[in-house]
């Protein structure tokens, strides 16, 4: 190991990434040419590909390797937060309506086509633009992409990394949910922690607000699987000594390593735009339903953040600045106060942070502080995190039983499969609130406000 490895936990959750190996996976991370200060995880931890989910190393530019297995196959995946002038409350008795409305506009489930058909040159615009191909061809506002990290694209993208069966996967998928995790979900804020900093996100208790969480499908998949095979043979050529060849790599500044950042970068757009395209339908769902525009509701775009990405930052190592290639899977940037990578709307409070919880507890709003730029690189979690596998999830109740349930305590989920909800259990996961309060405890993120799911729209 080159580095220490540094786990955020309590008893509760350390016993749980015990059981799950995922410690051993920050330990083999701790071996990769270039790593800095440590090798860390999230509360959230678990078993992953290479990285633990939950994961952070930040690498030296120089003498450093970038891995697909520290982003993952869900480049970009990430969460962005609508908020509503609605009151839970008053909507309450239209969520059945309001589910089956977001279910008939909004494609979900393993393999789904949109409505949202791409051509060559369409798909070739997103993955350079992003988020903003698609406020361009009216998916949106512009003032949406001021409050989507970078402006709503990767300028570092470059079509031409990505493979033509890449391009193809993700014709005619953009603008859906997918299988999984992934979601749409209509939610409460039950309880503010920080009044000023969520008057400043536009939250409120009693409000309606809609979470998403969708990245770039099948085309952030293919990629992932193409760079990690051109990698192995990178490692097997410079003789990389590596304890999990799930960590093949390449160093940063080599041909292999800077077409994959470029295709990564390029996937992230298209999981911006798809999240992007996927709120323009929720909008447009909510307009018909409510018989009012969007700016009527109040429907403004909070943040839009991703949890698999490698990005290059610059932080202070022994007190001298140093650029970075920051690591993140399964984990978020919080960024604090004056950082200009955040929203100039909120780069004087620190970027807010959205985790998503399970289908039946909890999700919240945070906010980032100065000592995550001190101590873990400005991150933070990203969500509940598995507990079980998906296997085990659906030995533990039929998926029509769970909806049953969530029914019964006042969430409705509208599911591409039973069998696939099945998968996303509740008692699948983590306690989020558990997590985020290890977060809280060790000052990497502020909590700003809890949220309850009213409805869930599930892939």
């Amino acid at each position: 190991m080159r580095v220490p490895g540094i786990i955020y936990a309590n008893e509760t959750l350390l016993e749980q990434a015990l059981d799950d190996k995922a410690v051993e996976q920050v330990a083999n991370v701790a071996f990769l040419p270039g790593i800095v200060k440590a090798s860390m995880a999230m509360p959230d931890v678990h078993r992953g590909y290479g990285f633990p989910i939950g994961g952070v190393a930040a690498i030296r530019v120089e003498g450093g390797v970038v891995s697909p297995g520290g982003v993952g196959y869900d480049i970009s995946c990430g969460v962005r937060l609508l908020r509503t002038d609605l009151i839970a409350d008053e909507v309450r008795p239209r969520m059945p309506e309001i589910m089956r409305e977001l279910s008939r506009n909004i494609p979900k489930g393993l393999g789904t086509k949109g409505k949202i058909k791409l051509s060559r040159a369409d798909i070739e615009r997103v993955l350079k633009k992003g988020a903003a191909w698609a406020v361009e061809n009216g998916f949106g506002r512009q003032q949406d992409l001021a409050v989507i990290e970078h402006g709503g694209t990767y300028i570092n993208a470059d079509a031409d990394m990505v493979s033509e069966h890449a391009k193809e996967r993700g014709l005619s998928q953009l603008g859906t949910i997918g299988s999984g995790n992934h979601f749409v979900e209509v939610q409460e804020v039950k309880e503010i922690f920080e009044p000023k900093l969520a008057e400043r996100f536009g939250v409120f208790v009693g409000q309606l607000v809609i979470m998403i969480h969708s990245g770039s499908r099948g085309l952030g998949h293919q990629v992932c699987t193409d760079y990690l095979q051109q990698m192995a043979k990178v490692v097997s050529k410079l003789q990389l000594d590596l304890p999990d060849k799930q960590l093949n790599c390449a160093p940063i500044g080599s041909p292999a390593g800077q077409s994959y950042l470029k295709a990564m970068a390029a996937a992230a757009n298209f999981g911006l735009a798809n999240r992007q395209c996927i709120a323009h339908l929720v909008r447009e769902s909510f307009e018909y339903l409510f018989q009012a525009g969007a700016y009527k509701l109040g429907m403004d775009l909070i943040y839009d953040v991703s949890h698999n990405i490698a990005q290059m930052e610059t932080h202070k190592i022994d007190g001298v600045p140093v650029e970075l290639c920051v690591h993140r899977k399964g984990a978020t940037r919080a960024f604090g106060p004056g950082r200009p990578e955040v929203s100039s709307k909120y780069r004087d409070v620190g970027q807010p942070v959205i985790i998503p919880g399970d289908m039946g507890r909890a999700s919240y709003l945070l906010a980032g502080t100065r000592k995550a730029m001190e101590k873990t690189f400005g991150s933070t979690c990203h969500g509940a995190g598995r507990l079980m596998s998906r296997k085990r999830a659906k030995q533990e109740m039929r998926g029509s039983e769970l909806k049953r349930q969530l029914a019964a305590a006042g969430i409705i989920v509208e599911a591409g499969s039973l069998s696939g909800l099945a998968e996303e259990a509740p008692y699948a996961y983590k306690d989020v609130s558990n997590v985020v309060d290890v977060c809280q405890q060790a000052g990497i993120s502020k909590k700003v406000a809890r949220m309850r799911p009213l409805g869930v729209l599930k892939g």
